[in-house]
């Protein structure tokens, strides 16, 4: 199955079970978030007539409580930044502040002139758990969907923590659909970015080094996985800071990230007012 958060006529945020292009309001489920119980969405009445996708003001799939990113889960994004191979997941915050939804605008702010892109597979929780075993892991998982990691590489790279270059307000793209597990298989997803059409990231995501059951272990040995939590798993080769010459998002910039089964994450630039 497949759903998406929006926003009502009314303007109450809503979640909805996409079929073809309509969207079915679940009833008694407004938000995916640490409230939702398991199975709720499957479990969920829905209204029959539906509205058309397009006509809807799409919100992030998800208001974690949680988010998780990893650095440098692929060989490829290992390589160009010239690191040694991890042994151990390289983790990192980001706040639900600035998640924004498929179609919103990703937000350039002003004190930062080296604004890159990420795409990236998104993990949505919908089973809580703690100290979750690699055998049990992907049983904890609602779903998956897409992520823009937006970074600001002049603040990333101003100290060894990287917080500063990852969590700005209003620049993080999720969405459009979650997927449920029955539908994708994670370890088998081709992933790219395409920016003003050209494309610039390409991969599959068999090529992670830690894949989403150990990304799962990892993360709730420390802390408890709630519903709604968001992992993002890395991102592939081809980032813009790495590039010679290097590729930055700029105003008017339309920027696309496509993985298999999921669809097209699509989102255009523009310079905060």
């Amino acid at each position: 199955m497949r759903f998406v958060a929006y926003r009502d006529e009314n303007g109450a945020e809503a979640v909805g079970r996409l079929d073809g292009t309509r969207v079915h309001r679940l009833r008694d489920v407004a938000r995916i978030d640490r409230d939702l119980a398991p199975g709720a969405l499957a479990e969920a009445g829905a209204d029959g007539a539906g509205v058309e996708l397009d006509d809807l003001e799409l919100l992030p799939v998800a208001r974690p409580e949680k988010i998780f990113c990893v650095g440098l889960n692929y060989r490829s994004h290992v390589d160009e930044t010239g690191r040694d191979l991890p042994t151990y997941p390289v983790l990192f915050p980001k706040f639900a502040s600035g998640l924004i939804g498929h179609g919103a605008p990703i937000t350039l702010p002003p004190e930062s002139h080296q604004v890159d892109y990420e795409a990236e597979l998104a993990v949505v929780i919908g089973t809580p758990g703690r100290r979750i075993s690699r055998a049990d892991a992907l049983g904890h998982v609602l779903g998956y969907t897409i992520c823009n990691d937006v970074t600001m590489r002049d603040f990333q790279y101003r100290t060894h923590q990287w917080m500063q270059g990852k969590a700005w307000d209003a620049c993080t793209p999720l969405g459009p659909v979650l997927v449920t597990p029955d539908e994708i298989d994670p370890a088998e997803l081709g992933i790219a970015l395409r920016l003003n059409g050209r494309e610039l990231q390409s991969s599959t995501t068999d090529r992670l080094i830690f894949d989403v059951a150990e990304l799962i272990r990892v993360t709730s040995e420390f802390t408890r996985l709630e519903a709604g939590d968001v992992i993002l798993t890395g991102t592939p080769g081809g980032v813009g800071y790495r590039r010679d010459p290097q590729v930055f998002l700029t105003d008017g910039d339309i920027v696309e990230v496509e993985i298999d089964g999921i669809g097209t994450l699509r989102n255009p630039v523009r310079a905060e007012a």
